[in-house]
């Protein structure tokens, strides 16, 4: 596993308990000795404050960490500020996304916006900050809900590449085949970064219905069903979704994917569980 880009997602606390119990979920993690670990943002950057302390702090504990950093709604000079900030506490690595709209933001301000995709801001960093950064942008493998079409979903990605990102990381997906034929999809237009598979473990069956239908990932009928079936039952549902998951790490390893990104959810058992299994 050992040449496989190993990754794991945080989101920023928000209370002096979760910070704490994040720092304990974090030790325990840092066991499997990820590449790196990143740190999410509220919509329109608004826990950018706690995303860069978050980072800070895993830095001081001595690994590798990554902010997310999204450009809607921000400005040029904001965002030059942010950069010179990261790039100065010894930053090396940035998640760069466009960002979910925060509340009330509407079309026309999307249209008066400095920035209005993840591309800009890539063109941006780099404009700024040349190679300083490694560059990380989304992928999604089963089409962005917002996107007009799949076509027009890998010409905005290929558009993000193309713009000097290094890698990629997916929106997390069961179907394996979406991710097979993303990335040969984007090979076809010329673009063959590394793209990192976003995983869900799957341990809350409602909290996971909720997070799919906002993001528009798929859960395959079969899986939705048995999940159903157990009700209440947490026990079965988070051995059930240690096998799914878990066969899905070992087929998109085996084809090929360069790496795995697990969406922790700033909890340890369920990605902890996974990552044994797959060394063994």
């Amino acid at each position: 596993m050992t040449q496989h880009n190993f990754s794991i997602e945080f989101f920023p606390p928000k209370t002096p308990e979760g910070a704490e119990k994040l720092r304990a979920t974090r030790a325990r993690l840092a066991e499997l000795h990820p590449k790196y670990f990143s740190v999410t943002f509220g919509a329109g950057g608004s826990t950018q404050q706690g995303t860069r302390d978050t980072v800070l702090e895993i830095m001081a504990e001595g690994h590798q960490a990554a902010p997310h950093l999204s450009c809607i709604g921000s400005s040029r000079e904001s965002l030059r500020a942010i950069l010179n900030d990261y790039k100065s506490q010894g930053i090396r690595r940035i998640v760069a996304l466009r960002g979910d709209l925060p509340s009330g933001y509407g079309a026309m301000d999307q249209a008066s916006s400095e920035f209005r995709y993840a591309n800009e801001l890539v063109e941006f960093i780099r404009a700024e900050t040349g190679d300083w950064f490694r560059l990380e942008v989304a992928a999604y493998p089963e089409m962005h809900p917002q996107a007009k079409s799949p076509q027009d979903d890998v010409q905005n990605y290929v558009r993000k590449v193309k713009a000097g990102a290094d890698a990629a990381i997916t929106q997390y997906f069961y179907n394996a085949d979406a991710y097979f034929r993303f990335v040969d999809e984007a090979a076809k237009l010329g673009v063959n970064v590394p793209v990192i598979a976003g995983i869900m473990p799957i341990t809350n069956y409602t909290q996971l219905m909720r997070f799919s239908d906002m993001c528009g990932t798929e859960i395959p009928r079969w899986v939705r069903l048995k999940l159903a079936s157990y009700g209440d039952d947490a026990e079965s549902i988070r051995a059930f979704g240690l096998d799914v998951v878990t066969q899905l790490c070992e087929r998109l390893l085996q084809g090929g994917a360069p790496g795995l990104h697990f969406y922790s959810l700033n909890q340890a058992n369920a990605t902890q569980a996974i990552w044994q299994r797959l060394v063994k």
